[in-house]
């Protein structure tokens, strides 16, 4: 007799498992820090839309008291996670149990659901060693050369952290985030990076996601990023800034001279409304020294990086049409408030140049 072995075609349904690292950014004052976890996630696509909404204890993180500590968590931004394998990062907006904007939600204050607004970001920041408390490059119990030789620099003594700076450069543009350069600063282990998005929510969310990166990052090496704007204290080494570039439609398109001096004088009555919002202990950077405004006064210029706002020679280049760049706000500023103060700013003075446009018309 035969014996014919019988073949089963089984079907087996391999079932894709992602890693989805949920961040947020928690209730500390005056500088909120980064907070994550993972949540594990079947079968997920990657799609914003598809991403559930989350919840976490907010009685650790100063959002909430213990009684009643849920808040939740609005996925609101969702890229590759170039660290992970089968991995996303999800940068999230904090929500009250009913649904509403946490007080410490300053995402959800950006006036900009049109996308008019552009912002780039200059991210500036120092590589920390945590057992010297100092920056890297500065020797135990001393001090390296006065800066000069740091900014934009090459060779071992002068540029300090760059496997790091390079290492983070990699995993933001594998991410798909907009970076658009990196340099070393002016100050010693002092680096920055620049991003670039069609929107001031955007703006944002890249900003903290890359910031999220070179933390963790920075992990790997048992070197921390200092955020602060004037780590060195009143020593003679810059501080650190985030710049804002921005611009709307109105910019872009203007063509003349007065329409950015009109925007730019939109700022000078709202000093202390844009300084509350733009990091934490600025009083110690925006002295008037160090390419910096004081803190007090407002100024603009073109090409003048010591004023409040600086008007850039590539938007007269272009005929008076392009970007300012409010050079106030610090290194440890939120990219979302500060955008949406810069958005509520320059909006009055465009319902100024509609009602002109009427009366003209």
């Amino acid at each position: 007799m035969h014996c014919g072995l019988t073949k089963f075609n089984l079907k087996i349904k391999l079932m894709s498992i992602s890693k989805l690292e949920y961040i947020w950014l928690d209730g500390y004052k005056p500088m909120q820090s980064l907070r994550s976890k993972t949540k594990i996630e079947k079968d997920y696509d990657g799609v914003l839309e598809n991403t559930p909404v989350w919840c976490f204890d907010g009685s650790s993180t100063e959002q909430a008291p213990g009684g009643s500590s849920d808040c939740l968590l609005k996925p609101v931004f969702v890229t590759k996670d170039p660290q992970r394998k089968n991995a996303f990062l999800v940068m999230c907006e904090v929500l009250n149990p009913d649904g509403t904007p946490h007080e410490s939600n300053g995402r959800a204050t950006i006036e900009d659901d049109d996308n008019d607004f552009w912002f780039g970001f200059e991210q500036e920041y120092f590589l920390w060693n945590p057992e010297t408390d100092r920056p890297l490059g500065f020797p135990e119990g001393g001090f390296p050369r006065p800066q000069g030789p740091y900014y934009c620099s090459v060779g071992a003594k002068n540029a300090y952290g760059r496997a790091i700076v390079e290492e983070h450069l990699d995993a933001c543009l594998e991410a798909g985030l907009n970076v658009e350069g990196i340099n070393s600063e002016v100050a010693t282990g002092q680096w920055e990076f620049q991003i670039f998005a069609k929107g001031a929510k955007r703006a944002g969310d890249e900003i903290w996601v890359a910031r999220y990166l070179l933390e963790r990052i920075g992990e790997k090496y048992d070197v921390s990023i200092n955020w602060h704007c004037k780590p060195l204290g009143n020593l003679d080494w810059n501080g650190s800034g985030m710049h804002a570039n921005f611009s709307n439609s109105i910019m872009r398109a203007a063509g003349h001279r007065e329409t950015f001096e009109k925007i730019c004088e939109a700022f000078r009555p709202v000093i202390m409304e844009h300084i509350d919002v733009y990091g934490p202990d600025n009083h110690l950077r925006l002295t008037g020294k160090h390419e910096t405004a004081a803190i007090d006064e407002f100024t603009y210029g073109v090409s003048d990086r010591g004023a409040s706002i600086r008007i850039p020679i590539s938007t007269i280049e272009k005929g008076w049409r392009g970007r300012l760049e409010d050079r106030r706000p610090n290194s440890a500023a939120d990219p979302y408030k500060v955008a949406a103060r810069i958005v509520k700013t320059v909006k009055t003075t465009a319902e100024e140049f509609i009602m002109e446009d009427m009366k003209v018309a």
